[in-house]
């Protein structure tokens, strides 16, 4: 159930249509109840019995053996690639990726890796198993470059939310692990994939050593992912998270809102929908927009800093993502927010690639 604040009510009429991200989502009052509720411990300590419920659970539902809840998905990311490479080693990514582009070099800087991204071979945001093949290094001499590791990202979020499927999933993991490489999944939108698939999210994950997952994502949760693997990766991995400074106390009052998160799973395929329908929009007013697979929406404009700074001045919020404008459906939106974020941004300008400058003017957007 999204929200029915009298802020969130009237956000249609006379404030900003907030499509920066999903994560501007607010917790919801069933998750604001259990919070307060929460039976907590110190999780440093004894380990927090609600904060080890959510990690059981979320386990279960990738196929994993065990998992640890962390501050955020980059946190996670860092500690799988801490755990799989030594310093020196290098590790395979689809271009874009968010362990290259944004996480600001942890990979290279924490965890020691050197990063080396694949173009998108296979379609959008997606690598081949041959192409998987021909980078990892093989027998090389000892001098060389050795490769360890592929990341792979699931949904493709700077590839506007592309989806893989768990046959073209399967290929690429078993092309790494013929290479004789490990594999950490980033799904931080991987519940996004499940849903837009129809598939189980432990369909997603066969075959990987680590995958991260968000809570904070689409979701709704305040703050929260959990990186999932083997009973001796999450052992290693809570020493990581506590040498990160990611030690918690009492966590389950956290926890508790990723709880409540992951019941919202099945309503993602509402910010789907609503996506194309914006997508949909767009086009008919004369924009360039591919049709999103999940939540994101990207327009190829001429001028992207002139375009975002239109759109925040008609009072639609969006961010820039691999040069293009980033566009994102989540929880707290509803269709009247959608009609109307099409309203304020109105047909393109065919010279500039901007809004028309003929739409009425909406009130500027909170910062």
């Amino acid at each position: 159930m999204r929200p029915t604040s009298r802020a969130r009510r009237s956000s249609a009429h006379d404030g900003p249509i907030d499509l920066r991200s999903d994560t501007v989502t607010q917790p919801t009052k069933q998750m604001r109840a259990a919070m307060a509720a929460a039976e907590v411990g110190d999780d440093v300590l004894d380990r927090d019995p609600t904060m080890r419920e959510l990690e059981i659970r979320v386990a279960g539902l990738l196929g994993a053996a065990d998992a640890l809840w962390t501050p955020s998905g980059s946190m996670g990311n860092l500690i799988a690639l801490m755990h799989h490479l030594d310093r020196g080693d290098s590790f395979l990514a689809p271009t874009g990726a968010h362990v290259l582009d944004n996480e600001l070099g942890t990979a290279a800087w924490l965890a020691g890796g050197m990063p080396r991204p694949l173009e998108h071979d296979a379609g959008p945001g997606k690598v081949s198993p041959s192409a998987v093949r021909r980078a990892a290094t093989g027998d090389a001499p000892y001098h060389a470059l050795r490769t360890t590791l592929l990341c792979l990202e699931n949904t493709h979020n700077s590839a506007g939310g592309m989806v893989t499927a768990p046959d073209e999933h399967a290929a690429v993991v078993a092309a790494a692990r013929g290479a004789k490489l490990k594999v950490h999944l980033d799904g931080a939108r991987l519940w996004h994939a499940a849903v837009a698939l129809g598939v189980p999210p432990g369909a997603l994950t066969v075959g990987v050593d680590t995958v991260q997952v968000c809570l904070s994502k689409g979701l709704g949760a305040p703050v929260g992912s959990v990186v999932a693997g083997s009973v001796e990766f999450v052992a290693n991995a809570r020493r990581l998270r506590k040498m990160l400074g990611g030690g918690v106390r009492q966590g389950g009052v956290l926890a508790a809102a990723g709880l409540v998160a992951l019941e919202r799973i099945d309503r993602l395929a509402e910010d789907h929908d609503r996506a194309r329908t914006l997508a949909a929009g767009l086009r008919e007013r004369g924009w360039q927009v591919a049709v999103p697979q999940t939540n994101i929406v990207l327009v190829a404009v001429a001028d992207l800093t002139g375009t975002l700074q239109r759109f925040e001045a008609a009072g639609v919020r969006a961010v820039p993502m691999a040069g293009q404008v980033r566009l994102m459906t989540h929880a707290d939106l509803t269709d009247a927010d959608i009609a109307t974020a099409l309203r304020r941004i109105g047909p393109v300008d065919g010279t500039t690639g901007h809004a028309d400058a003929h739409r009425a003017p909406a009130r500027p957007a909170r910062r």
